[in-house]
């Protein structure tokens, strides 16, 4: 992938992330939508989608049992299916439209993958609970190290493996 292609998919996900927090579930729901569509348009493999999708299963059912467990507190916003607030929500296939494309390299390195999701994700709910508003239980941010840290050595797994296996067929 071209480094104009890594970066216009960076941005995608950072414009997509600041909406959502900033701009809250109207807003966010308006740029991840488009964001997504010139994704899938331009820059996703074939099958991609399935990606997305699944993602935003795994958010709903994460992020949504840790809302019922009483990890996070949302002031009055509507919820998907009483659970999250449609701008957390999107966060879950925004962060997969990276997994193919800015983050490939990561997954081929699984210790540096679960470094990263052990702090990357927490700090990313911490930022973004902090401009957004939202309350975080004081046990949400190690839950969220400990389910990022898994999430990203299942994804190594999953995508350094086929990565791998693509190489040699290639090779």
């Amino acid at each position: 992938m071209t480094s104009a292609r890594l970066l216009a998919n960076l941005a995608g996900f950072q414009l997509g992330w600041f909406a959502c927090v900033l701009g809250g579930s109207l807003v966010g729901g308006a740029v991840v939508t488009l964001v997504l569509a010139l994704h899938l348009r331009w820059l996703a493999r074939a099958g991609e989608w399935r990606w997305l999708v699944g993602f935003a299963a795994l958010g709903l059912a994460i992020d949504g049992g840790l809302a019922l467990a009483g990890g996070f507190r949302f002031d009055g916003e509507p919820r998907v299916l009483g659970l999250l607030p449609p701008w957390l929500w999107l966060l879950w296939p925004l962060f997969a439209s990276l997994l193919h494309h800015a983050l490939a390299w990561l997954w081929r390195h699984p210790w540096l993958a679960a470094l990263g999701g052990a702090t990357g994700g927490p700090l990313s709910y911490l930022a973004g609970a902090r401009l957004a508003g939202v309350e975080l239980a004081p046990w949400l941010l190690a839950a969220e190290a400990l389910v990022w840290a898994g999430l990203c050595r299942w994804l190594c797994h999953r995508l350094g493996h086929a990565a791998s296996a693509a190489r040699l067929r290639t090779g």
